[in-house]
C-alpha cells in the first residue's frame, strides 16, 4: 500500500520487496549532498581561454532558479544551469554564461558561491550533464537493516515528488488544464489549490485567493516564495483575463506545467505495466531502448540496452507493448495525444518521446546510516530512497 501522496502523482507500486528501514532525510542541508557530473568530453572542453565562461555553483537553502536570479540581480550575470537542484540540500553544479563576455570574479553570498573554472567555445547544455552523485544521511532509521538493501538495480524510474510541487502537488494539474485550454482552471489551481502538506499560513492565503474579490488585498500580503502567484495576480487585477494571466508566467514554467502532466502520465503508465507483470528491467524483441550513449534504438539481442517507455505528446509512438496501458489511462483522463499541441499557446506544446523504464544506479554503497550512489541524468534520488525507507508519510519523512 503506497502513501496517498504517491497515488496523487501517479505512483501506485513499490518495485522492491525490501521492508524499509524508516527514518527521515533532509534534517539539515548537509544530510543531502549532490554533485553534478559532466561528461569527460565536456570537462576536457573547458579551457583557460574561450568565449563562454563556465562556473561551479555551490549552494544550500536556495534552489537553482532563485540562485540564478540573485546572481543576475547582484552581478548582472546571466547564466544557465544544466540541471535544477532544490533548496533542501548542499549542491554543486555547473552553470554557463549565456553571452560572450568577460568572466565575473568569484562571488560568495550567504547561501551560495560562484567560482569561475574556465571557458568553452559554445554554451553548455543539459546534454553535457550525464548524472549526479549523492551522499545522503537517513536519520532515525534501522541502521542494521540498511546494509541488507541490495535491490538498487530493480527500481522503476518514476518521476519524483519534486516534479509535482512536493508539498503542493499541483504542477501536473495545471498542465492538464492548459492542455484542455481551460485557462480559468489553470489560474485557479495556481492561486488557490490547497494541500494538507502545505503550511497553515500558505493554506489560509490560498483559501482567500479562491475569491476574486480578495485579489487586490492579497497582492501586498503574498509571502516571498509565492513569486508565480504574484505574477498571475497582478495580471488578473490589471486585465481580468485568464489567458493573459497564464501568458504572463515565464515560458520555462509554462512548459514545465505541461511536462509535469507528461510525467504524471508516465508514472501511471509505469505503475500499470508493473502491476500487469510486464518485464520492465529487461528489454524484449520489438521494444524501444536507449543504448549506453543515450541514443534511441530498437531492441537488438546481445547489445547493452535499457528499456524505454513512451512519454505521451502530440508525436506519441503507439507501437509498443505498453500502448494498451497508456491508451486506457488517456481515456480515463479524457486526454488524447493531439491535445499536447496547444494552438493558443504553441510554445508550450509537448512533443513527447521516451524515458528509461528503470533507474541506472552506479557506485551504490552504504555505511551506518548513510548511502551514496550515482544516478544518470533525469532520475530522482528520492525515488530510490523511497524504496529504501518506505515512508508512511513522505513529506514528514523529508521527501
Amino acid at each position: 500500500m503506497v502513501p496517498d501522496l504517491d497515488s496523487q502523482i501517479g505512483i501506485s507500486v513499490y518495485s522492491t520487496d525490501f521492508e524499509g528501514i524508516g527514518g527521515t532525510i533532509r534534517n539539515s542541508p548537509e544530510d543531502f549532498q549532490v554533485s553534478e557530473i559532466i561528461s569527460e568530453k565536456t570537462r576536457n572542453s573547458i579551457k583557460p581561454d574561450g568565449d563562454y565562461a563556465v562556473y561551479k555553483l555551490t549552494k544550500k537553502k536556495i534552489d537553482t532558479n532563485h540562485a540564478l536570479s540573485d546572481i543576475f540581480r547582484k552581478k548582472g550575470l546571466r547564466v544557465k544551469s544544466l540541471g535544477l537542484k532544490d533548496a533542501s540540500a548542499v549542491t554543486e553544479q555547473f552553470v554557463c554564461a549565456r553571452n560572450k563576455e568577460r568572466a565575473t570574479k568569484d562571488y560568495t553570498s550567504e547561501r551560495y558561491s560562484l567560482s569561475h573554472i574556465g571557458f568553452v567555445k559554445k554554451p553548455l547544455s543539459k546534454k553535457d550533464m550525464i548524472g549526479n552523485h549523492f551522499r545522503i544521511t537517513i536519520c532515525g532509521c534501522r541502521k542494521e537493516d540498511l546494509s541488507t538493501f541490495t535491490e538498487h538495480e530493480k527500481i522503476l524510474n518514476f518521476y519524483g515528488y519534486q516534479r509535482f510541487g512536493s508539498k503542493r502537488p499541483v504542477t501536473h494539474l495545471v498542465g492538464k488544464a492548459l492542455l484542455q485550454k481551460n485557462f480559468e482552471k489553470a489560474v485557479e489551481l495556481i492561486l488557490s489549490f490547497t494541500s494538507p502538506y502545505d503550511s497553515k499560513e500558505n493554506t489560509e492565503m490560498r483559501q482567500r485567493l479562491a475569491d476574486k474579490a480578495n485579489f487586490s488585498e492579497c497582492l501586498g500580503q503574498l509571502p516571498y516564495q509565492m513569486d508565480v502567484e504574484r505574477i498571475v495576480l497582478k495580471e488578473m487585477i490589471a486585465h481580468d483575463d485568464y489567458l493573459k494571466a497564464v501568458r504572463s508566467i515565464p515560458l520555462h514554467l509554462r512548459r514545465f506545467y505541461v511536462q509535469a502532466y507528461q510525467s504524471y502520465l508516465f508514472n501511471r503508465s509505469l505503475s500499470s505495466a508493473f502491476e500487469a507483470g510486464e518485464s520492465l528491467f529487461e528489454a524484449e524483441s520489438g521494444d524501444v531502448c536507449f543504448d549506453l550513449d543515450g541514443i534511441i534504438k530498437k531492441f537488438a539481442k546481445g547489445q547493452n540496452q535499457n528499456l524505454a517507455l513512451p512519454s505521451v505528446g502530440y508525436s506519441y509512438y503507439k507501437k509498443t507493448r505498453f500502448n494498451s496501458y497508456i491508451s486506457e489511462i488517456l481515456k480515463l483522463e479524457e486526454i488524447s495525444p493531439k491535445d499536447f499541441f496547444i494552438k493558443e499557446m504553441q510554445e508550450i506544446s509537448g512533443q513527447g518521446g521516451f524515458r528509461q523504464a528503470s533507474i541506472c544506479c552506479r557506485d551504490y554503497s552504504s555505511e551506518n546510516d548513510s548511502v551514496q550512489f550515482t544516478l544518470s541524468r533525469g532520475s530522482f534520488a528520492t525515488v530510490l530512497l523511497r524504496e529504501i525507507i518506505k515512508p508512511a508519510d513522505p513529506m514528514a519523512a523529508g521527501f
